[in-house]
């Protein structure tokens, strides 16, 4: 009864989208800010900001395959909420940290013993490579860190709160940039500078203080406890299946990012520079622009729990709108700072030229882009996780790939990944668009 009554408008929206969005940027931030900081390296910068570019790819990769947790969390809990059934799901989160937190330690012990052959496959080569393995060798410990801290913030959303994961992505975002610039470029008669593996360690340092500070909020914060208690529960079963579909999902959307970086870096090194700035941007655009998605993950499970579905068209309708009106002033913000927004991240004039010469198709790829990302967040709230794999699947396989390799075939060089790119998200875009009208379009009532 509570749900049916939730007003769907602008503040509502918005009281949880901002927070969310603020909250979502924290990690591309991060990225961002090591690939600004290391592209201004005075000792080897271009060799540097190639190896960030390549481990960050492949990190997040990891991240995002096992921190698909957060959304299966997050789906569970709020559809719980909005059946007003909250107390039978609090035993779920301990179990579901537990088991990601295992699987993330496995796979880390088993990265570590093979990491040179890892970025010879990216197509890492010489002092590029080097530099790959020394800055993996340190970030990678966040690894884990770094999905609890996803889970937390998964629990909070599913409970209707942004704010509290909006508080430890700003603490993690700043002491990231501080860390940075002291331990990159030193500090003159106290720290030398430490360059590639100072941008490692503050990364590391700064997501240690984001999971102890998330503990700490969600025992004070929430009555979730963080306690192992057996037996399982039996929402755990529903929680791994959408899991594993979103994992499926996570390797096919990362198949197109690594593929993107190798590609790049066979082009040479000036192009994985490129490219790194690039995505990086394009990550952050999209975060951004994920708030709304994230806003209607929260609400969209709630409401899908108490079965209002004329709510559910209205909060699809008004949080499209919100992320396209974002996206176009991002668009414009893109062709304003146009050559701006290069020089902060490279004083490499090669890497520069590469750049812009590819960096209009990034921006007018931002409102497809919306289109996509506020729809996953959406259907991720309502526990269509098997549909968001088949989606992916077809876009990456049927659509992204072919469009690289044609691409490459026919000599469009750097523009041809880019081009994959945008032929990616219009099918992403369009499939969940047409999903969503032909299911919940006829469950609406006359009001």
């Amino acid at each position: 009864m509570q749900v049916r009554k939730m007003s769907i408008n602008f503040k509502t929206i918005n009281k949880l989208a901002i927070p969310a969005t603020i909250a979502g940027i924290a990690e591309p931030l991060l990225s961002i800010t090591d690939t600004a900081i290391v592209g201004n390296i005075p000792v080897d910068g271009l060799e540097s900001l190639a190896a960030a570019g390549i481990v960050g790819s492949f990190l997040s990769m990891l991240i995002w395959i096992l921190g698909q947790t957060r959304s299966a969390i997050s789906a569970i809990i709020s559809q719980y909420l909005g059946a007003g059934k909250l107390d039978e799901v609090k035993t779920l989160p301990a179990q579901a940290i537990f088991l990601n937190i295992t699987l993330s330690i496995i796979i880390l012990l088993s990265t570590i013993f093979i990491v040179e052959e890892i970025f010879k496959l990216l197509n890492a080569s010489g002092k590029i490579l080097q530099y790959c393995i020394s800055y993996y060798s340190i970030r990678v410990w966040g690894f884990p860190l770094t999905l609890f801290v996803f889970a937390v913030m998964g629990i909070f959303r599913g409970l209707q709160n942004t704010f509290w994961p909006m508080m430890i992505a700003i603490v993690g975002a700043v002491m990231n940039v501080v860390l940075d610039f002291i331990m990159v470029y030193g500090i003159d008669g106290f720290i030398e500078p430490m360059y590639l593996e100072g941008a490692a360690w503050a990364s590391l340092i700064s997501q240690g203080i984001m999971s102890v500070m998330a503990f700490i909020l969600l025992v004070t914060k929430t009555d979730i406890s963080l306690k192992l208690k057996f037996p399982l529960h039996h929402e755990l079963g529903r929680l791994v299946i959408m899991s594993l579909n979103l994992f499926v999902r996570a390797l096919a959307l990362n198949t197109a990012l690594i593929l993107a970086v190798r590609e790049a870096t066979a082009l040479g090194d000036q192009f994985i520079g490129a490219h790194t700035i690039a995505i990086n941007i394009w990550l952050f655009s999209a975060f951004f622009i994920d708030g709304y998605g994230a806003a209607g993950n929260i609400m969209g499970g709630r409401l899908l729990g108490a079965k209002d579905y004329n709510g559910l068209w209205s909060l699809a309708k008004k949080i499209i709108m919100y992320g396209a009106m974002v996206s176009l002033v991002l668009v414009a913000l893109g062709f304003l700072f146009y050559y701006p927004i290069g020089r902060l991240f490279s004083n490499e004039t090669v890497v520069l030229e590469t750049f812009y010469s590819i960096f209009f198709i990034v921006v007018l790829g931002l409102p497809m882009n919306t289109l996509a990302f506020v729809f996953d967040g959406l259907f991720k709230g309502l526990g269509e996780m098997k549909y968001l794999r088949n989606v992916l699947l077809s876009a990456t396989f049927l659509g992204f790939v072919p469009t690289l390799f044609i691409g490459k075939y026919l000599g469009w060089g750097f523009y041809g990944i880019w081009i994959a790119f945008t032929v990616w998200m219009v099918i992403r875009g369009g499939a969940l668009v047409v999903k969503f009208r032909r299911k919940f379009r006829p469950l609406l009532q006359n009001m």
